[in-house]
């Protein structure tokens, strides 16, 4: 749209001249507000955990600090904030005693996210769950591009968008993905100074599946779950909810949104009743009245697995308004998938490397075991643990593993857990299920790299989050992939 002005931002800026402001977390998301809040005339104050040394490794502190950036470092970053406006990391509860003490002092409370979305002028897609988060927001993005449109892809994926807000106009289309500690705190506080401070948002949502994640953060099940409604508890008129037939939490969210005249579209891997777009017999399969209409042969889907399979079913039903007849089909058959997950990186001597360090729960672990064929079963090596969120490593997850699993090694804070979870497994054999304790997460994949066998593959797929080692998945993935490829 040529000459577009977003009249939103710019008031938005406008109201930002002379402001003292908060930014709570100098990580990836919050470094790009930082430099919008400077050129728009705000007196910026940083907070955050790290200390000095460890944050100027991804900061430039003392160029900021020439620009009159002042920092609150290590222990005690959050005591006696005094702003105008505070711009929370996801990773800080809304109800931390220093941030009710900000808010009752007369600070607003929001996030690079939450000011993004009030000034959006595009649609929005918002995509959230426990499992396939990444890859149905990537499929989101594909498909829509390959249907014409312009697309930014964002949330907790890709760049932060706040920064390029004037890029962005009425025509485009924009993704978020969704995490619930960016979901917590959408409209928990009155904002009524604040332009634009109710978020009335998505146009279109999807909670893909909800199970039992980040428990070391959310006080409850309930409370996580809870989160999660924000993508469509505030959904714009006309908006459209997508969820998991197959899942009792994101079903249950299906009722109360149509009972709220929500237009629902329901998908299932298993045909169940009442889904619109559902997986059978090698086919993807969509409901119109009393028609069946075939949409695709799951065949043609480059990326392996019936979870894959799900996250199109998602995808296609949260974008279908705004694609072209082809689009469906020229994506299946041309996108390889996102890094680190289930990303074949090497091939050696009959052994397969594959590194899914995305799985940080032991539900994506069991989907991303479930990706392999019954021929591979007894075949693979497999790398388990990491920090520990608290998340319980039930039956499901122990029989994915003897199902599957020839050796699995064994590391991190969670090992002692996982070992337990498995040898309480029934059936569990450990002449057919060698579990190996290791000390550390390269002696793990030295193990398994040393121990495959041609026919066989590795397979990184955690179960776990990667703090106790590494600052995220990214980093422990590309590990991974540097002893792998060293290995000879």
């Amino acid at each position: 749209m040529n000459g577009y002005i977003n009249e939103k931002a710019n008031t938005y800026k406008e109201f930002l001249k002379g402001k003292k402001a908060v930014v709570i977390g100098a990580g990836i998301s919050n470094i790009p507000l930082i430099y919008f809040l400077l050129d728009n005339g705000c007196e910026v104050n940083v907070r955050d955990k790290k200390d000095r040394e460890a944050l100027s490794q991804s900061l430039d502190i003392a160029s900021l600090e020439e620009r009159g950036v002042s920092f609150v470092l290590g222990d005690g970053y959050l005591r006696n904030m005094d702003a105008d406006i505070i711009y929370k990391t996801p990773g800080v509860r809304y109800d931390n005693v220093e941030i009710i003490e900000a808010y009752e002092n007369g600070a607003f409370i929001t996030s690079e996210m939450e000011a993004f979305i009030s000034v959006c002028p595009a649609k929005i897609v918002a995509i959230t769950g426990s499992n396939g988060k990444t890859t149905t927001s990537t499929l989101c993005a594909k498909l829509l591009e390959a249907s014409g449109h312009k697309v930014f892809l964002g949330g907790n994926i890709g760049k932060p968008l706040l920064a390029q807000i004037d890029e962005i106009t009425p025509d485009d289309f924009v993704v978020l993905e969704l995490s619930s500690f960016q979901l917590h705190t959408i409209n928990k506080f009155d904002n009524s100074g604040l332009p634009f401070a109710f978020i009335n948002f998505p146009d279109s949502a999807i909670i893909t599946n909800v199970s039992p994640n980040h428990l070391d953060w959310h006080i409850s099940m309930e409370e996580y779950a809870e989160a999660k409604r924000a993508v469509f508890d505030f959904m714009k008129s006309e908006g459209r909810l997508v969820t998991n037939a197959d899942c009792t939490i994101s079903s249950e969210f299906a009722r109360d949104a149509s009972e709220r005249d929500i237009e629902t579209v329901l998908f299932s891997r298993n045909a169940s009743d009442g889904a619109d777009i559902y997986y059978r017999d090698g086919a993807i399969i969509k409901r119109e009245g009393n028609k069946e209409i075939k949409l695709l042969s799951t065949d043609e889907i480059i990326i392996p697995g019936l979870h894959n399979v799900e996250n199109y079913m998602a995808a296609y039903a949260a974008t279908e308004p705004w694609l072209s007849e082809d689009a469906l089909y020229k994506v299946a058959t041309t996108f390889t998938g996102v890094s680190y997950r289930l990303e074949l990186c090497r091939e050696k001597d009959g052994v397969k490397f594959y590194d899914s360090s995305i799985d940080s729960s032991p539900s994506r672990t069991e989907a991303a075991l479930s990706a392999f064929p019954e021929a591979m079963n007894k075949k693979i090596n497999i790398i388990l643990g990491g920090y520990d969120k608290k998340i319980p490593f039930d039956s499901s997850f122990g029989n994915a593993i003897i199902k599957k699993v020839k050796r699995a090694f064994i590391c991190g804070d969670t090992a002692k857990k996982i070992q337990d979870a498995i040898l309480k497994t029934p059936g569990f054999n450990e002449d057919t299920t060698e579990l190996i304790m290791c000390d550390s997460f390269d002696e793990a994949v030295l193990g398994a790299c040393k121990a495959s066998e041609s026919g066989e593959c590795v397979l990184l797929s955690p179960a776990c989050a990667s703090f106790d080692a590494f600052k995220n998945f990214e980093e422990r993935g590309k590990r991974f992939k540097e002893i792998v490829n060293n290995f000879n």
